[in-house]
């Protein structure tokens, strides 16, 4: 994974991070936060860039945008991915013109990222970068999710997601909040509840 440092920077913006492991509901999540109404009107998503193949109902330029990989490589080389990371073989980028953006309309940030994309941000912004894990209730849960997604996923890919998801629990201890996605709604409601207790404090 790389990181390139935006230049100008706004020190009051802070960059939220959800991730947790496959089947959890992440990325969801994140969508229905920015929702709420005490939300929205301060936050910006960023939808990012990937190689790894669309799954049903999902939609480009919504969940994510779906490029080759040599259409990746062409944006890493043109310095127009922010971070990026590869997962079971595909790879993910944030795009940067989208925190630029959020930027300077003096927004902040929320991305959905893996493990990795998380730690390394936490790491490369310790003072901006605010990571909230997100827990299955169970991993026998966690693979019926994953299961319950992958109609035309490869039976080898539904393997390696379930392994790594029983792999990836173990690094909650490393993020700042910890939450459980047992329900949708209870979930949206503390995850609205621990930014908001941030926000609080910055001000």
């Amino acid at each position: 994974m790389n990181l390139a440092r935006v230049r100008g920077q706004t020190k009051k913006g802070l960059i939220f991070v959800i991730s947790g492991p496959s089947g959890t509901g992440k990325t969801t999540l994140a969508k229905k936060v920015l929702q709420q109404p005490q939300l929205k009107d301060k936050f910006a998503r960023s939808v990012s860039f990937t190689t790894r193949p669309r799954r049903s109902g999902e939609r480009q330029g919504k969940d994510y945008f779906f490029v080759s990989a040599r259409e990746f490589r062409r944006l890493l080389k043109a310095k127009k991915i922010l971070e990026h990371t590869r997962y079971l073989g595909y790879d993910y980028g944030t795009p940067r013109a989208f925190v630029e953006q959020a930027e300077r309309e003096g927004l902040h940030i929320v991305l959905c990222l893996d493990i990795n994309g998380a730690l390394f941000l936490k790491k490369a912004y310790p003072e901006r970068t605010i990571t909230i894990f997100v827990n299955p209730p169970s991993l026998r849960i966690a693979k019926e999710r994953i299961l319950g997604r992958s109609n035309k996923t490869r039976p080898e890919e539904v393997d390696r997601r379930i392994r790594l998801a029983s792999k990836e629990v173990g690094y909650a201890e490393q993020y700042d909040y910890c939450l459980v996605n047992d329900t949708l709604n209870k979930a949206i409601k503390e995850a609205t509840k621990i930014i908001q207790q941030v926000l609080a404090k910055q001000q």
